[in-house]
């Protein structure tokens, strides 16, 4: 199957954006995942994708869909917020952000998009720096992480690193926060079933949903492609650990 293909929207030619990622980043397999989710949903006449400023920004060009909108910095819950009173209830919205767009540059966005209980999903794709602009320290950057801009590693001087979808859990606008990763068939599966549910909560009317994907970045990591999958195991997921944190029945790893 292709799932770069929507079920219900016409055939056109494949943008090259799902090839724009360097060898090893796991943004376009979050992609896929996206994708196969919508077609088992059925629900891709009825999208409409906010993509903010980031790595994942080229993600939604390679979709073969015809609601895709790019925005300014950290501005993506404001524009969803736009379309959802323009749109209607109908239309299925999410967003596609990175983790210095969501939760840098676009905090004041996320949580007052939170406060106010937008119906609309979230999704922060964490790489922990700034992927984009060329591996600075980012609000997700871990304890020790070398970067452009902590050559020594982050410490306590740099601040604390943001778990976003435990924050949004205390929030009563927000119906349902999870996160995952792809760096194993398990995890990936597991992470399909919280994007799904995010999704659902969405179609339901019940309020904000929010899903981190947890991602690889080999070359502001300066690890191979291999070694960050095992990087992913050993000191993401302890520091950033996955479940459901709020709307699914807490499944922590």
């Amino acid at each position: 199957m292709d799932r770069t293909k929507v079920s219900g929207t016409p055939d056109k030619v494949k943008s090259p954006g799902l090839l724009a990622f360097c060898p090893g980043c796991h943004d376009g397999i979050v992609g896929r995942l996206m994708l196969e989710v919508v077609e088992e949903l059925g629900i891709g006449p009825r999208l409409a994708i906010v993509s903010g400023v980031t790595c994942a920004t080229f993600l939604p060009v390679g979709f073969n869909l015809d609601a895709i909108i790019c925005c300014a910095h950290g501005r993506a819950p404001d524009v969803a917020t736009g379309l959802r009173r323009a749109l209607g209830p109908h239309k299925v919205i999410f967003t596609i952000q990175g983790d210095g767009d969501c939760i840098a540059i676009g905090a004041g966005s996320l949580i007052n998009a939170a406060q106010r209980g937008e119906n609309f999903t979230i999704v922060m794709i964490n790489n922990t720096n700034y992927g984009t602009t060329g591996g600075q320290m980012a609000p997700t950057t871990i304890p020790g992480q070398v970067t452009t801009t902590t050559p020594r590693g982050r410490d306590q001087s740099y601040g604390y690193p943001a778990r976003v979808p435990e924050l949004l859990a205390t929030m009563e606008g927000v119906v349902y926060a999870a996160r995952g990763a792809v760096n194993t068939p398990a995890n990936y599966q597991r992470a399909k079933k919280y994007f799904r549910t995010a999704l659902e909560r969405q179609m339901e009317g019940r309020g904000l949903s929010f899903m981190e994907f947890l991602s690889a970045c080999p070359p502001n990591w300066r690890l191979n492609p291999v070694e960050c999958l095992k990087h992913i195991d050993d000191k993401l997921i302890p520091y950033y650990p996955l479940g459901e944190f709020k709307g699914g029945g807490r499944d922590q790893a």
